[in-house]
């Protein structure tokens, strides 16, 4: 079937069409949202491409709105965000962790595990404001770190960052890797709260908490569970990411905030949506944070953030197996280095399974220049193991 163009403009009216995730039908939003007008609505820019077919019964999808929030006109009408969503409950129970500035643990069994949860993160979880837009962030390290979206912060070297008690400060963007759709913003504020990390990745089936602006909502929190895990979905810049996938309903603002587990554990950075309308239809996207912390130590470290590369393009398998089949290999590049041949289906990266070419690629993506991984195939009916060392993309 023909996939569906995809957004990835950021803040703006979507300019540039791209690859969809691996989904049928709809789009990938990348959670932003143009602010309503007085009068009548302004029309939409031209769009340089023509939007897919409006959704069918099985589900063909339509086109989204790319996503990195506006403020909204609720306060015109004299609301507030702590109007709508009023204030954490502090008597939700916790346990404090023996880490000082860190959030604390949720108890488990708690009756009202999603208002706990609520408690615990809300102090980490920040607005982040600049001249086109709202989008969300998460305190990772008290010394004044966020990390956020790459497509939030655009091509911003400040923007301003409002945490969960009003106040407001400036916040210097130290890099993005918009490949990764990460970003990390550095503040100067007393007693900041970092986020507990998680240290056991996502499971499918499992509680999920959302915390960010949607809409400029600050500190809305929804909840639901893991959907799937490991599922490759295009980045801002096309670049597939093997990311968390959630009903929690996330939507545009969402961009940068947190995803957590019923301890209150940051398991995930919201990144995106699939939707037929622009708002959620309950399938959200959250980049694992193991990965989105790679990637912030490197910005923060200001060490190269070039991707892996491999030398292959691949395809579907011919006779529907799992695994990406080798269709054309590069010369001089480091699979054929590794002795890697057309006709070879990659079974497995580092012993997690490869079921698609979207997965080989999300894995490969997820790599640096110079790392060497093990890559399990099947030649001749046969597997086998090779050893590769990545290089970079030329």
């Amino acid at each position: 079937m023909t996939a569906p163009t995809q957004d990835r403009t950021g803040f703006a009216w979507p300019s540039e069409p791209g690859t969809a995730p691996p989904l049928t039908g709809g789009t990938t939003d990348h959670l932003g949202w143009v602010p309503p007008t007085v009068g009548p609505p302004t029309p939409a820019p031209p769009s340089p491409f023509t939007p897919p077919t409006p959704p069918k019964r099985r589900g063909n999808g339509g086109r989204v709105v790319l996503a990195a929030v506006v403020a909204t006109g609720l306060a015109g009408l004299g609301w507030t965000a702590r109007d709508l969503v009023g204030e954490p409950s502090a008597s939700a129970p916790v346990v404090t962790q023996t880490s000082a500035g860190q959030t604390p643990v949720v108890v488990t069994d708690d009756i009202e595990p999603v208002a706990a949860v609520a408690t615990s993160l809300s102090p980490a979880v920040v607005q982040i404001e600049e001249q086109e837009g709202l989008g969300s962030g998460v305190v990772y390290d008290a010394s004044g770190l966020i990390v956020t979206n790459a497509h939030v912060v655009g091509d911003n070297s400040t923007v301003g960052v409002r945490f969960a008690d009003g106040s407001r400060v400036e916040g210097q963007v130290l890099g993005a890797d918009p490949e990764a759709d990460i970003a990390v913003v550095q503040v100067d504020h007393p007693n900041l709260v970092a986020a507990t990390l998680a240290t056991t990745d996502a499971e499918v089936g499992q509680m999920a908490v959302a915390l960010g602006s949607p809409f400029g909502l600050q500190q809305t929190v929804t909840a639901g569970i893991v959907s799937a895990v490991d599922r490759p979905v295009d980045g801002q810049s096309g670049v597939a990411v093997a990311m968390i996938q959630t009903d929690a309903p996330i939507n545009p603002g969402n961009s940068g905030g947190a995803l957590a587990n019923r301890k209150g554990e940051l398991i995930g950075i919201n990144a995106s949506i699939y939707s037929t309308s622009g708002d959620n239809s309950g399938i959200g996207f959250a980049i694992p944070i193991d990965t989105a912390m790679e990637v912030a130590d490197r910005i923060v470290a200001g060490e190269s953030l070039d991707k892996g590369y491999l030398g292959v393009r691949t395809t579907s398998t011919d006779d529907g197996s799992p695994g990406a089949m080798i269709d054309t290999i590069d010369r001089n590049t480091p699979a054929a280095e590794a002795g890697l041949d057309e006709g070879d289906v990659i079974v497995a990266v580092d012993g997690e399974a490869v079921r698609a070419p979207d997965d080989l690629a999300a894995r490969i993506a997820g790599r640096s220049p110079g790392e060497t991984i093990e890559v399990e195939i099947v030649r001749s009916g046969s597997s086998t193991t090779l050893t590769v060392t990545l290089g970079a993309r030329p």
